[in-house]
């Protein structure tokens, strides 16, 4: 396998890598030479398991550091990064930032017997599945660790367009982003800095499976999928390779469907 990011100093900063398409990225990149950093946020009883899967990725020989710390609250991202920047050294910069953040609420808007979504909920939604991008950006950039090539890369649905049940907030959200994105995009370009959406397709993680209805998300989609089968975090983190790669260079502003073609149908 080439290693193409080796002895580049070059980093993957990835929000929300302790599972799912987060961690399937940190591996795909791991491999290839990236050095991984993790921010997650895990109680104690899953650090067992989840450090089986960190080890892994200290298998490939990159550099490697997790914090398990709540990235949505200033002092602690500020801690963070000023270790980080320990960490990098002189050489060292963050060529990737990944933002994978699941963290938001799943109510129903009408209900007689649960609760219903409210403005609080979708505040909280909104801030850490699409405002975080765009904190974490700032404090990167204001911290000069970006590669003079960075590229950032969060992950979106089909949930931007279309109405789901119990969806409203993550919907929003995943609109947000989006727009967060194309105006890093913009704004940022003159400093080396593209930044993509990914439109992944249905995912068999355990975000999907806090989805009401997501069995039935997933035989629909599955029925409709020219190649009958759903996404996996593997074929996500590997757009997230393809777009960290210096030929990707020119990819700037984008939501690209990583789906085998699920949208079209």
């Amino acid at each position: 396998m080439t290693k193409e990011f080796e002895d580049k100093n070059y980093w993957a900063l990835i929000l929300g890598g302790s599972s799912g398409l987060g961690l399937s990225t940190a591996k795909k990149l791991a491999q290839h030479g990236m050095n991984i950093c993790i921010v997650h946020r895990n109680p104690r009883a899953q650090q067992e398991a989840i450090e089986m899967e960190f080890d892994s990725i200290r298998k490939t020989g990159v550099q490697f550091k997790a914090f398990n710390a709540d990235a949505f609250k200033v002092e602690k991202r500020n801690e963070m990064l000023s270790e980080l920047k320990v960490i990098l050294g002189e050489n060292g910069r963050i060529r990737t930032l990944v933002h994978s953040v699941a963290k938001g609420n799943l109510k129903p808007m009408l209900s007689e017997n649960l609760p219903i979504l409210n403005t609080d909920d979708f505040n909280l939604t909104i801030n850490a599945m699409a405002i975080s991008l765009y904190d974490w950006t700032q404090a990167i950039f204001n911290s000069n660790l970006f590669a003079e090539d960075a590229r950032i890369i969060s992950f979106t649905s089909e949930g931007n367009t279309k109405a789901w049940k119990n969806y409203a907030a993550v919907s929003a959200a995943k609109v947000t982003l989006e727009a967060i994105t194309r105006n890093i995009a913009l704004e940022f370009a003159p400093f080396g800095i593209r930044a993509n959406c990914i439109q992944a397709g249905v995912t068999d993680t355990a975000s999907l499976r806090m989805i009401p209805g997501s069995e039935q998300l997933k035989a629909h989609s599955w029925q409709r999928n020219p190649f009958k089968r759903l996404t996996t975090p593997e074929d996500v983190a590997n757009a997230v390779y393809l777009l960290s790669k210096d030929e990707a260079t020119w990819i700037n502003g984008c939501v690209i469907p990583v789906d085998g073609g699920e949208h079209i149908s």
